[in-house]
C-alpha cells in the first residue's frame, strides 16, 4: 500500500508536504541559511566546466552533482578513513546535509515544480509555437522567393527567345541579330502586294465620295510600297556617315540594301535634288520617319475597312439609300461583298502585325540607336540580377528557418 501512487494537484503539493509533516513550515528560513553557505562555498570552487554550468541556477540536485565532481577533483585529499580533508569538499557536504535535514530539499523541489508548471512550461510552449510559426513563415517566404525567381527567369528566357538570342553575351548577340532585318523587310514588302485590292478600294471610295482625286493621293507611301516593293530612296554605302558606333562590337552585317540608282529624288528634307543620303537613303521600312508614316497609313486603311464592313453588315436588303448611292459608283465599289472586305481586312491586319512585331521593332531600334541596345541589354541583365538576388534572399530565409528549427529542438529538450 505504501507504493500506491497518490494523485495530488500541483499547486497543492507544497501544502500537502507540510500538512503531512514531511516538511517544516519554516523551510524558507532554512533555505536562506543554505543559500548563504552556498554563496560562501562558490568563492572557493575550482575551474571546472561542469561546475560552472551548475552554479548558474543552483539547487539541491546541483549540490549533489557538485559533490560527485569534487570526489574527482579532491580525490588526493581523501584519507584512509574515507573522509576528505579538503575544506571545499566539507563545505558542500555540509550544504547537502542541511538540504536533507527536515526535507528542505523537498519543499524547494515542490516550489520549483509549481513554478515550472505554472510559468516555465507555458513560456516554453509559447516559445516553441513561436519558432514553429516562424518556420512556417520562412517556408512560405522560401516558396514565394522561389516562384518570383522562376518568374523573373521565365521573363528573361521569354524575352531572349523573342529576340532570338541565348542570353550569354547579350549585347553582342543583339547586334548579331541585325542580319535578319533585310529578310524581314523583304518579306514585308512581298506581303504588301496582297494589300493592293484594299488600297484601290479605299482610293476609289474616296474619289467617288469627293467626286475627284484626293489632293496628294490617299495612302501614297503604302501604294508606293505595294508597287515599288521597298526599293531604296537612293544610292548608299554602309561606310558612309550614317553608320552607328556599337562600342567596339565587331559584327559583320549585310543589310542587303540595294546600291542601285532608283531615280527617286528626295526634296522633303530641304534637298534641292540629287541622290538621297543618310536617313533619306534608307528603305521605306528601315527609315524611322517613313516607317511611322506607313504604320499610320495602314491603320487609316484598317479603320476605313472596319467602318465599311460595319456599314455593309448593318445594311438591310431594303436599304434603298445605300443602293441608290452606289448606282453610279465604280464596279470595284459595287462588286465588293462582306467576304471580300473581310479578306482585305485580314490581310491588312496581318501586314500591320508584321511591321509592328515587337522583335522587329527591337531590331529596328537597335540598328538606329546604340543607346537602345545598351538599355535593352541592361534590362535583361537586371532581370538576371533580380533573379540572383531573390535566390540569395531565399537562401538567407532558409538559413533563418533552420536556426529557428534548431532553437525549437533545443527548447524541447
Amino acid at each position: 500500500e505504501q507504493e500506491l501512487p497518490i494523485d495530488i494537484h500541483t499547486n497543492k503539493l507544497l501544502d500537502w508536504l507540510i500538512s503531512r509533516r514531511h516538511c517544516n513550515r519554516e523551510w524558507q528560513s532554512q533555505v536562506l541559511t543554505i543559500r548563504t553557505k552556498i554563496n560562501n562555498a562558490i568563492q572557493d570552487m575550482p575551474v571546472h566546466e561542469g561546475i560552472m554550468k551548475l552554479l548558474s541556477d543552483i539547487n539541491y540536485f546541483h549540490c549533489k552533482k557538485i559533490v560527485e565532481i569534487l570526489k574527482e577533483t579532491e580525490a588526493d585529499s581523501k584519507n584512509i578513513f574515507g573522509s576528505y580533508g579538503s575544506k571545499r569538499m566539507k563545505d558542500w557536504q555540509e550544504i547537502v546535509k542541511l538540504y536533507e535535514k527536515d526535507n528542505v530539499y523537498l519543499s524547494e523541489a515542490a516550489q520549483m515544480l509549481i513554478r515550472n508548471v505554472n510559468y516555465e512550461v507555458p513560456s516554453i510552449k509559447k516559445q516553441i509555437a513561436k519558432c514553429e510559426q516562424f518556420q512556417q513563415e520562412c517556408d512560405k517566404k522560401v516558396a514565394d522567393y522561389g516562384k518570383a525567381a522562376n518568374s523573373v527567369r521565365g521573363e528573361f528566357q521569354t524575352t531572349c527567345k523573342q529576340l532570338g538570342i541565348q542570353g550569354r553575351r547579350i549585347k553582342h548577340e543583339l547586334v548579331e541579330r541585325l542580319v535578319e532585318l533585310p529578310a524581314i523587310y523583304s518579306k514585308m514588302a512581298d506581303n504588301a502586294k496582297n494589300l493592293d485590292s484594299a488600297a484601290q478600294f479605299y482610293s476609289e471610295f474616296v474619289k467617288f465620295v469627293l467626286g475627284k482625286e484626293y489632293p496628294g493621293g490617299c495612302i501614297p507611301l503604302l501604294k508606293y510600297l505595294i508597287n515599288a516593293a521597298n526599293i531604296d530612296f537612293g544610292d548608299i554605302t554602309l561606310e558612309g556617315g550614317g553608320d552607328i558606333d556599337w562600342g567596339g562590337i565587331e559584327v559583320e552585317i549585310d543589310f542587303n540594301i540595294s546600291l542601285e540608282e532608283t531615280g527617286i529624288v528626295v526634296e522633303s528634307s530641304g534637298l534641292e535634288g540629287g541622290v538621297a543620303k543618310g536617313q533619306e537613303a534608307l528603305t521605306i521600312l528601315d527609315n524611322t520617319s517613313t516607317r511611322n508614316t506607313l504604320v499610320d497609313e495602314i491603320k487609316e486603311l484598317e479603320s476605313f475597312l472596319k467602318i465599311r464592313l460595319h456599314e455593309m453588315r448593318s445594311s438591310s436588303s431594303g436599304d434603298l439609300l445605300s443602293m441608290s448611292l452606289l448606282q453610279d459608283a465604280p464596279s470595284i465599289l459595287q462588286l465588293q461583298s462582306i467576304e471580300s472586305v473581310e479578306k482585305m481586312l485580314s490581310d491588312l491586319q496581318g501586314a500591320l502585325m508584321d511591321i509592328t512585331d515587337q522583335r522587329t521593332q527591337h531590331l529596328h531600334n537597335i540598328k538606329h540607336s546604340p543607346k537602345y541596345v545598351d538599355l535593352l541589354a541592361n534590362s535583361l541583365k537586371q532581370k538576371l540580377a533580380a533573379a540572383e538576388k531573390l535566390v540569395a534572399s531565399q537562401e538567407v530565409v532558409r538559413q533563418r528557418r533552420n536556426e529557428a528549427h534548431s532553437e525549437s529542438q533545443r527548447t524541447q529538450t
